[in-house]
């Protein structure tokens, strides 16, 4: 056959394999946006999942944790740091304190930044993946594992917008787990701008926001309240054995 001939049978099989499988488009339709998590607010949010909230003191006795000599030097370098994005507030005072936090427990998880977490669930309608600036999980792998137990998002210096979206994201997060039979009671989320931290909880239907804010200025308390959850989560998975 000419090439051309060849070259429209080709088009034709692959075309035809496209909407075997439910991946054909017309030519015309305009691809579908991804909705991220920040697309909700708390009003939004709590109305679409019938959600109740409470406000309480979630680390009543949150042990101070001494720094390595590295974080002190990684957060004196940000302090004299020009940092106009969310971007640059994540590489440089973020990222630097999960990363103490994960070489204090020895690798026991990973943190994973960026990621899209699919939890293929009615959040956005159509079960498309919406990306968070960070999320953690007790399995060490190049594909995220279930159970992912806690989510960091880092807003430009606005607490409240983020709240609604680390709300979204705790609920992708238990719907993932749930589909990957890792359930855990408790998703822990906090939205901070780099200088200020908001922690939430999500059981059940009750979003639960911390009434103390935690500040840059306070990472020895920041590290002790992330080594709190690791505890929690761990006696969580001990008694899940034990009534086995």
């Amino acid at each position: 056959l000419p090439v051309e001939q060849r070259v429209l049978g080709v088009a034709v099989e692959v075309r035809e394999l496209h909407t075997l499988t439910g991946l054909h488009r017309k030519f015309d339709e305009k691809p579908r946006n991804l909705m991220a998590y920040s697309n909700f607010t708390l009003a939004k949010v709590y109305r679409q999942f019938q959600l109740k909230e409470k406000r309480e003191r979630l680390f009543p006795d949150v042990e101070h944790v001494a720094l390595s000599d590295w974080l002190k030097r990684s957060l004196e370098i940000a302090a004299r740091s020009v940092m106009l994005t969310e971007k640059a507030k994540s590489e440089r005072i973020v990222s630097p304190i999960l990363f103490e936090f994960k070489e204090r427990h020895a690798d026991l998880f990973e943190i994973y930044s960026g990621y899209n977490l699919d939890s293929d669930n009615d959040l956005n309608g159509d079960g498309w993946p919406m990306p968070c600036d960070f999320l953690i999980s007790f399995q060490s792998s190049y594909v995220v594992q279930a159970p992912v137990f806690s989510l960091v998002e880092a807003k430009n210096d606005n607490i409240e917008i983020g709240l609604g979206q680390c709300v979204a994201q705790m609920l992708g997060a238990r719907l993932y787990n749930t589909k990957e039979d890792r359930a855990v009671p408790v998703i822990y989320d906090c939205v901070t701008t780099g200088k200020d931290w908001q922690f939430l909880t999500l059981r059940e239907q009750v979003v639960a926001i911390d009434t103390q804010q935690y500040y840059l200025n306070q990472p020895g308390e920041l590290l002790g309240i992330f080594d709190w959850m690791v505890g929690q989560l761990a006696g969580d998975a001990q008694r899940k054995l034990s009534r086995n």
